[in-house]
This record gives C-alpha cells, structure tokens and sequence, in this order.
C-alpha cells in the first residue's frame, strides 16, 4: 500500500483584509517527492505554507499531515516535520550549536539521540568553524545554514521550506540541494518556495505556479526557458482576470 501525502489540502482558504490569502487550493505533497510553489510576492505562497503548518487557521478546506487532520496533530506528528517559514531558528545569543541542541530538543530528539543529530547536522551543512560561534556574529548566509541544519536535523517525513537559498552562497546552495534529494530518496515529501527557477529546476519533481492566492498551472521541470515559461502563465491569469471584473 502507497503511504499517505506527506501533505494534503483540499479547498484552502484564508483570505485577510483587503482580499489577499489564499482561495480554494488543492495542494498534494507524495513521499519521496520534492513540490516546488513558484509565484510573484505576494502570490501566498507563504501564507500556503503556514495553512499546511498549522500556523494559521484556514477560513475553509482541511488539511492533512503525514495522514494526520492538522487540527488533530499530536507532538508525535509534528516531530515528523521540519520547516523553515520566513526566518531561521537562530538565537542571537547561543552558539550555533546551542542553537542546534535547542532544534533538537524542540523535534523530540531523546539525550542518547541528541549529540550524534547535532554533529551529522554541523558536518552536513559545513557548520563546523561557526558550531562554537554566537549566532549575533554569523553572517545572514551562515545563519540560514544554522536554521536549515536545525529544521532537517531529526530526519522529518515532510518538510517545508520558504525561499530555503536565501542568503546562501553557491556552496551552500549545492549543501541544500544534495540535503534535499537524499531526503526525498529515503522518503521524505518536500515542499519548497523559490524565486529561482533555474536552481528549482534542479530538484524539482513538479513545480507548481501560484499567482493571486490561486493555483494557476504547472511547469516542467525539464522544459526549456522556465522563466519565459512562468510569466507567460502569469500574465495570461492576470489578463483573464481582468477582463472578468
């Protein structure tokens, strides 16, 4: 038997003041499968993200977890899950490590399990001469390592990942991305936003496009000029829905 989407919504929505949010997606994440959402700011990409996260509350649809209702999510579901949301976990005043140790405790990682989590994590992400170093005087790049390292540490089933490469430079951006495709070889199901087409490209299994809090199209991963391709799909939303109102 086939596992259960790692994530599934059906019929979200969330609409805030002034009509921006989502309306009305269906979103499935597979295990194994690495999802990419591409949009404009402001598309609700990252309000999508917290609706599957369970950080806001949609104003209709449901939302599914590993198999889980999200609102009937227990700690057990969650410590299969790592996220990164906008900002990474990194407190300015602990060490990286410290602030590994804290990531580790906060997914449920035991003390016999805890130590040899946080070393696979500084080697994976190439941590080890910033471990001992406050977080305060990383730079932003070596900061977003701190907090991939500390959302991937406990081995999640399903991930979410908001812009995962900013700050990053080239070498942390081929770190993330080999992290991610052994993740989804051992099963793992991977959502992630990106403004780079080129680098999703890379990764992705299917690359889904989202304008105005809607889905709108898929692009192929393989296809040829994906960014000619994505604003093509984008205008042609816009134009028809204008000519709608």
């Amino acid at each position: 038997m086939s596992a259960a989407p790692r994530f599934e919504a059906r019929g979200l929505a969330r609409t805030f003041r002034g009509g921006a949010g989502v309306h009305g997606i269906d979103l499935d994440v597979a295990a194994g499968e690495i999802h990419a959402l591409v949009g404009l700011n402001g598309a609700g990409k990252t309000t999508l993200m917290r609706l599957l996260l369970g950080m806001l509350r949609p104003d209709a649809g449901a939302v599914r977890v590993c198999g889980v209702d999200v609102n009937r999510a227990d700690a057990a579901t969650w410590a299969r899950v790592g996220q990164l949301v906008e900002h990474p976990l990194a407190y300015a005043e602990l060490t990286g490590r410290a602030n590994l140790e804290v990531a580790a405790r906060l997914h449920g990682l035991g003390r016999a399990q805890l130590a040899a989590a946080v070393d696979r994590a500084v080697e994976e992400f190439d941590l080890g001469r910033y471990a001992d170093v406050r977080a305060s005087r990383l730079s932003l790049g070596n900061r977003q390592r701190v907090g991939l390292a500390g959302a991937l540490l406990h081995e999640p089933d399903a991930i979410v990942l908001d812009e995962p490469t900013n700050g990053l430079d080239p070498a942390g951006v081929i770190v993330l991305r080999e992290s991610l495709l052994r993740r989804a070889a051992a099963g793992a199901g991977i959502l992630v936003s990106s403004h780079h087409l080129d680098e999703v490209a890379r990764v992705a299994d299917r690359i889904t496009v989202v304008n105005d809090g809607r889905i709108i199209g898929t692009l192929d991963p393989g296809g040829f000029d994906l960014e000619r391709a994505f604003f093509a799909l984008v205008h042609g939303d816009d134009e028809r829905r204008r000519a709608a109102a």
